[in-house]
């Protein structure tokens, strides 16, 4: 059975990890803009990406959605025509207990004594129904800020849908 990425931070049953003032060593947030496109314009339309279930969503799939959905708006429809942004924001820091694979390797590690994990990344902590990013466009530009949508949705790791809400003036 082939390996799903994420499968091992996708759901959560721990509280979250993030007191900084605590951890050591902080990993970097990934994501270094969260809005993205032309911020003064006036678009009408909002659309929305919107996960099903509550989860985690790591820093680099929320980066990896980013990056997609940003180049293709920015191809498509010109960097002035659509307003994007990162809602989430990883706040979560994810440990893991790294176990050694080699000979001789039970004489050096405890194993699960005291196992509390080194911090290795970061995550973003979302219930359903909640939004992770939108786009605002104005109307003619729906298909493609959809489109854009649906690739950044096959990043995350969490099912998500698809939802259009007009401004009404």
């Amino acid at each position: 059975m082939p390996l799903r990425p994420g499968k091992c931070y996708r759901h959560f049953g721990t509280p979250p990890y993030t007191r900084l003032e605590y951890i050591k060593s902080r990993p970097p947030v990934l994501v270094p803009k969260f809005d993205l496109g032309n911020s003064r314009g006036n678009f009408p339309v909002t659309v929305k990406l919107v996960v099903t279930r509550a989860g985690q969503i790591r820093a680099n799939a929320l980066e990896a959605a980013r990056q997609h959905a940003n180049k293709y708006m920015a191809r498509k429809v010109g960097e002035q025509n659509y307003f994007m942004r990162i809602v989430t924001y990883p706040h979560h820091i994810l440990r893991e207990n790294k176990m050694m694979a080699m000979a001789g390797a039970d004489r050096l590690q405890d194993g699960m004594r005291l196992s509390f994990g080194t911090p290795i990344g970061r995550a973003a902590r979302v219930r359903k129904g909640q939004v992770v990013i939108y786009i605002k466009v104005r109307p003619q530009h729906i298909e493609v800020a959809k489109e854009a949508l649906r690739r950044a949705a096959s990043k995350l790791s969490l099912p998500a849908r698809i939802i259009i809400e007009e401004e009404n003036n």
